[in-house]
């Protein structure tokens, strides 16, 4: 899979006024973390990093920070945004290593639900349970997203975990955790709800 490169630059001040300082000269504190390097501390361009945010991949992909030509592979792991500004106030970054395995929310692309049999009847709702997955692989191997494909979803039925068609080297950690842990990605039922059961003859006396 390809990395998508962002431009970062080295951030010498810390604390909450240097934060405020970078935030107002429209720059994003974020720092880097992880594998055998101390933390770093850097700055990204607002307007850019905000553009990139718009972007599925954004929250899902190995990403490449480039300090001056110097590129290291990435995940995001959490960010920070302003309550009701459309403003990102923090970044973490955790670097990732091509020979760990690592952890990752990737979204789920649910296609062709309106082509299948249970999206032609009227009246069938087709819930989506899950939006993302976390999987466990290699950064090789981590994919932007995982495709599942409704065109034979009938009424009644479920697609759980289990049934999502994972790349090579790609698996759901989950679904180790037993029976229990295979939940639904997808249901397809009748959205009008079922008529209640008549009162038993002796409630029906009260």
């Amino acid at each position: 899979m390809a990395t998508h490169v962002i431009n970062v630059e080295r951030r010498e001040d810390e604390g909450k006024g240097a934060s405020r300082r970078l935030r107002r000269d429209g720059k994003v504190p974020a720092i880097v973390y992880g594998g055998d390097l101390q933390p770093v501390g850097i700055q990204l361009d607002h307007e850019k990093l905000w553009l990139a945010s718009q972007n599925e991949w954004f929250y899902s992909s190995i990403l490449g920070l480039s300090l001056n030509g110097d590129v290291q592979k990435v995940l995001l792991r959490d960010l920070q945004r302003h309550p009701y500004k459309q403003q990102i106030l923090h970044l973490d970054f955790q670097r990732v290593s091509e020979n760990e395995i690592l952890r990752a929310a990737v979204p789920l692309h649910l296609l062709n639900g309106e082509k299948s049999p249970a999206g032609k009847i009227a009246g069938v709702v087709i819930m989506h349970e899950l939006t993302e997955v976390t999987v466990a692989c290699l950064p090789k191997d981590l994919p932007e997203a995982i495709q599942v494909d409704l065109s034979d979803l009938v009424v009644g039925a479920v697609v759980h975990l289990s049934d999502l068609k994972l790349p090579a080297g790609v698996e759901i950690p989950q679904l180790k955790l037993g029976k229990e842990h295979d939940v639904a990605v997808v249901v397809a039922k009748h959205a009008r709800g079922e008529e209640e059961p008549a009162a038993a003859p002796e409630e029906a006396k009260k």
